[in-house]
């Protein structure tokens, strides 16, 4: 379990509300999976009779090496942080904070070069993966929300819970399209809010538009959760549709339209997004503007894999 930090804990000054809001300091996703990461670090020390706070450098570098032979590189180094913050949040700071010894940092480096760091992300669904979704959708209740949610998710770009944290209040709809503010996302920890544009599609059979309006109409809601989930008997239910669900979503769609199923997920619409973008010669500043990235880097990314036919040298060497 994450251990609340001690200098904030032992300071007789603050109220018990501003303790309970500065253990807010991280996301709740990211503290969740902090806690994970640590609890399979003290049973392991717990196997080997080791101790876990604080540990010896060395015990770190024994867990991750156990760790590496079957783990990949980037789910090494999210526990070796996981392991720092709790000792940073037991006062073991700086120079004290075994994780950040140069014992640990040499053991990283090893990790990373053996095993490398690529990691295989999934299928992208593109403007013409919506054409053939668009065909996969009936007109009941539950169609009609999913159909909001695809096509939403994919012209917002948004992450899976962002997608499902649109409240119906953060909908406004002018004659160009729908404006959607986001109060608060993975990128905007500090809750400055955006707000992002989605323009009527030319095609209404692939409009997200469209979809959010006919989906308010048919579940004449007004307020709340945009997506909801139903009950067994298609009851509309008044709380918020889980991230989770978005990919379950995605994919049971994806095998309607003849696709694999499990090569899709909730990130498959954010991905496909960026990556439609750059096949559309959309510079990286106005796909950066749509997806809020912050750092250039993952955008270049999709960048190359949208162009990866398109500037492929063997395009100009056929056309000789």
């Amino acid at each position: 379990m994450l251990i609340r930090n001690q200098r904030i804990e032992s300071n007789e000054r603050l109220s018990e509300k501003a303790k309970q809001r500065l253990s807010k300091s991280k996301a709740d996703n990211t503290l969740k999976a902090y806690r994970a990461d640590w609890r399979d670090f003290s049973a392991w020390c717990a196997y080997h009779q080791e101790r876990d706070l604080p540990a010896a450098p060395e015990t770190i570098v024994n867990y991750l090496n156990d760790l590496a032979d079957d783990a990949k590189a980037n789910t090494v180094a999210r526990r070796v942080t996981a392991i720092s913050e709790n000792h940073a949040a037991a006062g073991y700071s700086g120079e004290r904070n075994p994780a950040k010894s140069s014992l640990v940092r040499a053991a990283m480096e090893a990790i990373r070069r053996e095993k490398g760091t690529f990691q295989q992300g999934k299928t992208p669904i593109l403007l013409e993966t919506l054409h053939v979704l668009a065909a996969c959708f009936d007109d009941d209740i539950v169609s009609l929300r999913d159909r909001a949610l695809i096509f939403l998710g994919f012209a917002g770009a948004f992450r899976r819970s962002e997608l499902v944290a649109i409240q119906i209040e953060h909908l406004t709809l002018t004659t160009e399209g729908l404006m959607i503010l986001i109060p608060q996302s993975k990128s905007d920890q500090l809750g400055r809010g955006s707000t992002i544009a989605v323009p009527y599609a030319p095609d209404p059979s692939i409009c997200a538009v469209r979809a959010v309006q006919e989906w308010l109409a048919a579940a004449n809601i007004h307020r709340g959760p945009l997506f909801r989930p139903f009950t067994r008997a298609h009851t509309l239910r008044d709380s918020q549709l889980s991230d989770k669900s978005v990919a379950l979503i995605i994919k049971k769609y994806a095998k309607l339209a003849g696709f694999n199923p499990d090569t899709f997920a909730g990130h498959s619409l954010r991905r496909g997004f960026a990556t439609s973008a750059a096949q559309h010669d959309v510079d990286a500043l106005t796909i950066m503007r749509q997806t809020r990235h912050h750092s250039e880097k993952m955008v270049h990314r999709y960048i190359e894999q949208g162009n990866i036919f398109k500037e492929n040298p063997l395009n100009k060497m056929y056309k000789k």
